[in-house]
Order: C-alpha cells, then structure tokens, then sequence
C-alpha cells in the first residue's frame, strides 16, 4: 500500500544539507510562538526547509512567510524540499538568498521571528526593526552556551516573557503481555527560546 507522508515522515527522509529541526521541536515552536493562520512570518535560516514547510501549513494562505537562507547550497535544497513537499512553491512563501539582515531595509512588518542560526543575539537590532510590537520572537539553539548569550541579550534589547524550553520525546512499546517505555529515547535535539517584543520601545 501506497500512502503520503506525514510531515514528521517528510522531514526525517527528505535530502538535507544543513541539520533539520525535528518534529518533536517543530511543534512546540509553532505553539510557543504562536503562529496561526494569517500570521506573517520571518524565517532564518532555512536551512533543509523543514520549519519552512510547517510554517507554511501553519499561516496557511492568508499569512505570509519569508524564509532567508545566507548559503546558496542550502537555499537550493530546501526549495528543492519544499517543491517535493507542496508539489510547487506556496504563493505565500518566499525563500530569500542572501543575510537576513538586509530585510531591516525592506520596510516590511512582521509578527513573528523565528531563527535557527547560531548567534542570534547579533541580529537583535535588525530583526527589533521588523517586528512589530508585541510580536513573538523564536530561536532555535544547540548548546546552553549560546541560549544564556541569546536570553540575556532579548531581555536588554527589551523583550518580554523570555523563555527556554527542551523537549524530550520517549515512545512506548505496548503489547498484550507488557507495556513499558521504549529502551531508547530521541533526548536533547535544541533548546527553544521564545521572548515577545515590547510594546514600548526599550
């Protein structure tokens, strides 16, 4: 039998060149970050393309996502993903080469940010000047390190409710004669943290 993947199939098959973010993460980040339909969405980097996609059935067509990938390699296979996924581009996608930095001169508002990059805490200015107030900004992080530099960084830049989260994922073996926790587990992937803009200006 034949069926379509579910997106938590896609993702975790699908040619990569960067390091997907997986969809126990994806999840939550959409939840914590609060994107919903008609929600316009600023993305770094895109990596494979995973998040992008999720971001696009999340805002749907009435939302928009801008998707900035700084490595032409990268930017090629997750359009290519992304294609194989929608079956063509989303017309409310648009998946940007180039520094994401460049969108502070763009005169475009956005309300929601989400970052998979390693240093997000120097993009703190550029990313201030489009997202509105209010907004929710979201990174995605490897190491503790780079989440205190990041969190400390959000709150001096003025931003509000900042949180780091982790999420562990365990599955189940069940059967008639037992059920018990699988032997092994998918633990630590990336530390999500999620902050909202203040309404006044720091």
């Amino acid at each position: 039998m034949v069926r379509a993947p579910r997106l938590a199939d896609f993702v975790l098959k699908m040619p990569r060149g960067a390091q997907v973010i997986y969809p126990k993460d994806i999840g939550v980040m959409l939840v914590e970050a609060d994107i919903a339909p008609g929600t316009h969405v600023l993305e770094a980097g895109t990596g494979s393309g995973a998040l992008t996609i999720a971001l696009c059935r999340a805002t749907g067509a009435e939302g928009k996502v801008v998707s900035y990938e700084a490595r032409a390699d990268f930017h090629d296979r997750a359009t290519a993903n992304l294609e194989a996924f929608f079956g063509k581009m989303p017309a409310w996608l648009e998946v940007r080469l180039g520094d994401v930095r460049s969108v502070a001169g763009t005169g475009e508002r956005f309300d929601r940010v989400v970052l998979d990059l390693p240093e997000p805490w120097a993009l703190l200015e550029e990313i201030g000047a489009v997202l509105s107030s209010g907004g929710i900004l979201c990174s995605y992080l490897p190491t503790v390190n780079q989440v205190q530099q990041a969190v400390l960084a959000m709150r001096k830049a003025g931003y509000e409710e900042v949180q780091t989260i982790e999420v562990l994922l365990r599955t189940w073996h069940v059967t008639e004669q037992s059920v018990r926790p699988d032997h092994r587990m998918v633990a630590h992937t990336g530390f999500i943290t999620v902050g909202r803009k203040s309404y006044a200006e720091p």
